[in-house]
């Protein structure tokens, strides 16, 4: 029977283990953003929050997920990690059967994206010259990651997507891969931001010359 008869069990012992977790990743990337952090801006130290956070996520998370789905399914493993992504799976069944497309942008999301995450925050610490360059790398790949999880599903009439309530929909669906899309846009920005600020002296410079 498909997982989509199944009535959502709301703060289950599952969920809240999923939330308790979320909620402890968020905190240590505080934490070491505090630390590592004290010499930056407020606005970087909150960014540095999230770097961490995103890097945590992609090593003992989704890590995990693509080690169970080379060597089987989710759905055929009993481990822990299993367990956590079999409630992600009631929203998403492609979680569970190691659909190709999910665990290829998994890889690359797991290496490239958790490396350039620990990258920008050795870059914001050290306030290094490739900061922007390694930022919008990053922002550039989780937005792809976003699209390409959920497009090709769209395309065919989401026959894989339960939105049948709101926990599925908005907390599952919506939220957990909302953030990595609100978050990498904002950053986007602000490196825009940065490289004009940057490109101001120098042009400012160039239209003297000029005169």
């Amino acid at each position: 029977m498909s997982s989509f008869s199944e009535e959502p069990t709301l703060l289950g012992p599952v969920t809240v283990y999923c939330l308790l977790a979320c909620g402890v990743q968020l905190a240590v990337g505080y934490a070491l953003a505090q630390l590592w952090g004290r010499r930056c801006s407020g606005v970087d130290r909150w960014i540095l929050v999230w770097l961490i956070y995103d890097a945590i996520v992609h090593f003992t998370l989704e890590g995990p997920f693509v080690y169970l789905s080379l060597v089987g399914t989710v759905a055929t493993s009993d481990s822990i990690f299993a367990e956590l992504w079999k409630e992600y799976g009631k929203a998403d069944e492609r979680w569970l059967h190691s659909d190709p497309t999910i665990v290829s942008l998994e890889l690359l999301t797991v290496i490239v994206d958790g490396f350039l995450a620990l990258v920008l925050v050795y870059a914001i610490v050290k306030d290094k010259y490739y900061r922007h360059f390694v930022q919008i790398t990053l922002c550039v790949c989780e937005l792809y990651g976003g699209w390409m999880t959920f497009c090709p599903d769209w395309l065919v009439g989401s026959p894989n997507l339960n939105t049948s309530n709101w926990l599925y929909l908005w907390v599952y669906l919506a939220f957990f891969n909302g953030i990595w899309v609100i978050v990498p846009a904002m950053l986007l920005w602000q490196s825009w931001g940065a490289l004009r600020r940057m490109h101001q002296p120098l042009l400012r410079k160039s239209e003297r010359k000029v005169k």
